[in-house]
């Protein structure tokens, strides 16, 4: 291994393509200018389409638990009541930051690797009408989930009047988003994951149902109020220092997007996903989700016959190869495979033979390249 090759495959942060950090290391520019308003301008109707809505696209410094936060900040107040559905690490901070505003969390857990069952929000708004906003979670990080978003706001809206808010920070600009046809109220996403940037942005929208309950809401707030961020946006400029290298990056990012085509981007990160799980299917190691569950940006893989840290630990040494382990009770049980942004079947075909050395090393018995040539089976019938 050379010293300096870091091969990351986690699940945010995820590699910078080259261009972006060309585009990063530019000058810096005075952030009330007339240059900072014409990048804001270029870059506003850009982030629609990724989104899926016809709203304004939000920009706010801050990392993607600022977004969750904000969300919470904005649609709810001490005493209001909400629904948190809890299918892993993010869906219980939703929860946590719930807590921290004295807002009645009613929490639904959900099996880890799991997806939510519709029907059962359908039955518990029913039967507790009083709810005023459901938080759920796009794709879990900590399990590679991805809930059944579309189907999901079926149930909030015919059954209820709550907001549904989206936390997708894991999966915006990986997978297909329709946040409007869907009728999604509020989502979130960051910049560290299929967005192809460092941390340190995170972007959100509202629906118009979602603006009328964010102006009357009475829930003090300075930093994370999206009416000053509404406001200057819709006037080219932010109502506090925006972090300009991360815009630089964000313009080229777009054009990435643009040229490769949404459509594109997302078959992409679909073919990723299969070729990793058909990889392990073959190679004999249990992944963690079933298909219709499986998330097109990470992979949750729970071994019975190894320790998952063991691989973890041999595959960084050998190849500076960074995989995820798991979270909370399932830190060691399983490890996880970032296939997000600046990603492609070249790099799952690396990560797939390195870790076929890595399973020998741990004593797993397998055929090496049978993984390999299970994921390149994949790729030639897509």
């Amino acid at each position: 291994m050379l010293p300096d090759q870091q091969l990351l495959r986690i699940p945010g942060p995820t590699p910078i393509p080259p261009s972006v950090q060309r585009a990063m290391a530019q000058p810096m520019i005075g952030h009330r200018g007339g240059e900072t308003k014409e990048l804001l301008h270029a870059i506003r109707p850009r982030l629609r389409p990724i989104f899926g809505t016809d709203q304004e696209v939000l920009v706010i410094t801050g990392s993607g638990t600022s977004g969750l936060e904000t969300a919470v900040v904005n649609t709810v107040q001490p005493g209001d009541e909400v629904l948190v559905v809890v299918t892993g690490a993010f869906g219980d901070r939703f929860t946590k930051i719930c807590d921290a505003y004295q807002i009645n969390a009613h929490r639904y857990d959900v099996e880890w690797g799991k997806a939510v069952d519709p029907n059962s929000i359908k039955q518990y708004l029913q039967d507790h009408p009083q709810i005023k906003v459901v938080f759920t979670t796009y794709c879990e990080t900590s399990t590679g989930v991805l809930n059944p978003i579309k189907e999901i706001a079926e149930a909030v809206h015919n059954h209820s009047d709550a907001l549904l808010v989206v936390d997708g920070v894991s999966c915006v600009g990986g997978v297909e988003t329709k946040m409007d046809e869907w009728g999604i109220d509020v989502l979130v996403t960051g910049s560290q994951k299929a967005m192809m940037l460092p941390a340190g942005l995170t972007f959100i929208a509202a629906s118009n149902r979602a603006w009328k309950v964010i102006e009357a809401n009475q829930q003090s707030r300075f930093y994370l109020d999206l009416r000053k961020y509404r406001d200057n946006q819709l006037k080219d400029s932010t109502p506090f220092t925006p972090g300009l290298s991360l815009l630089f990056g964000l313009d080229q990012v777009l054009l990435l997007i643009e040229e490769e085509g949404l459509a594109n981007v997302y078959a992409r990160h679909r073919l990723m996903m299969e070729m990793t799980r058909e990889a392990f299917r073959a190679l004999k190691v249990p992944l963690l989700t079933s298909e219709i569950a499986a998330s097109p940006t990470v992979t949750a893989i729970k071994p019975e016959d190894f320790k998952a840290e063991d691989l973890r630990k041999v595959v960084k040494q050998e190849f500076g190869l960074s995989v995820a382990g798991g979270q909370q009770h399932m830190k060691g049980e399983i490890f996880r495979i970032g296939h997000m942004g600046y990603c492609s079947p070249a790099d799952v075909l690396q990560v797939i033979g390195a870790m076929e050395i890595g399973l020998k090393k741990v004593g797993k018995e397998i055929e090496l390249g049978r993984g390999t040539r299970a994921a390149q089976e994949v790729y030639l019938n897509y």
